[in-house]
């Protein structure tokens, strides 16, 4: 059930993208399951908290950076950095409805999750999952899938799915690069082209040189970034972090891209930042359109 919807547009740009923003009252199962799908030249992103996202178009549903259980909590209990969750998943992994394409932008657990992918993997036999070819061997584990179910990505090179849709790994900098002895990235990010729009999705990662460039020259529409910045602390303790909030939107005005949706915030008290700070900086930015991905709300750009 749609409670409101509201529209949004730059002034400082003109956007080949507009956006549209849905509030919701029912659950995302039931949003997913209603039998309703985008028509053609529009998108459906929902949010499945920290990086995880749905995105929908009228011939395809993905899934990116899904983590949908309590591993960390389990794994980290009774430490420090216990991951205890600050929302719950909105959905279990087995009450999702048809997935075309698992994407995966690197091997840590709130990003490529056994307890989210395995029931995952065995629910939909026929689900096949884009994972960093740095750690091939790491995500047939945590998929508990065979080779032929994996497509293996490579910064730079293009890989070609249903319906025209394509996906142009990037190199992503988590604090900093790290590359096997093939010359994979583990870390990457994601350029998807699906019904004619853009949209990067980072992976966790944080500013390099000739990211701008590369985006730029990409013409992305819409820009999935984490916003939780880093810190020594964290460092320390071996959570490298990510852009902070003004960093993302640095990155967006030198990149062109008008449409910025701030994440992997809310999850985890000690790698969060708040969500009042990003409203704030949406409510006054003028060089990007900040949106705050929210579990109670569907964005739908078109063109």
């Amino acid at each position: 059930v749609i409670d409101t919807s509201t529209s949004h547009r730059l002034n400082c740009m003109k956007p080949s993208v507009e956006l549209r923003i849905d509030t919701f009252s029912d659950t995302l199962g039931e949003r997913l399951t209603n039998g309703t799908r985008p028509p053609p030249g529009e998108l459906r992103l929902h949010w499945l908290g920290q990086a995880g996202f749905v995105i929908e178009s009228h011939l395809l549903r993905w899934l990116i950076d899904p983590y949908l259980s309590d591993s960390l909590a389990n794994k980290y209990r009774g430490t420090r950095f216990d991951h205890v969750r600050m929302m719950p998943a909105p959905i279990a992994p087995t009450a999702l409805p048809p997935v075309d394409t698992v994407l995966c932008t690197h091997r840590h657990t709130d990003h490529m999750d056994p307890d989210t992918l395995q029931p995952l993997a065995a629910a939909q036999p026929a689900l096949r999952f884009v994972v960093p070819a740095a750690s091939r061997d790491e995500a047939l584990k945590r998929c508990a899938v065979t080779n032929e179910r994996l497509i293996l990505a490579h910064v730079g090179q293009v890989i070609g799915l249903a319906g025209s849709c394509t996906v142009e790994p990037v190199a992503s900098a988590h604090e900093s690069f790290s590359i096997d002895a093939a010359g994979d990235h583990e870390w990457l990010g994601y350029i998807m082209t699906i019904a004619g729009i853009r949209i990067y999705h980072s992976g966790d990662g944080i500013p390099y040189d000739g990211l701008p460039d590369l985006l730029r020259e990409r013409k992305v529409d819409v820009a999935l970034l984490p916003v939780n910045g880093r810190d020594e602390v964290r460092k320390t303790a071996s959570i490298p972090g990510n852009f902070t909030l003004d960093e993302a939107v640095q990155l967006c005005a030198r990149a062109a891209i008008p449409h910025l949706v701030a994440h992997h915030y809310g999850l985890f008290a000690f790698n969060t930042i708040a969500a009042a700070e990003i409203d704030r900086r949406a409510a006054h930015e003028t060089a990007v359109q900040i949106t705050r991905a929210r579990l109670d709300e569907m964005l739908v750009f078109s063109h």
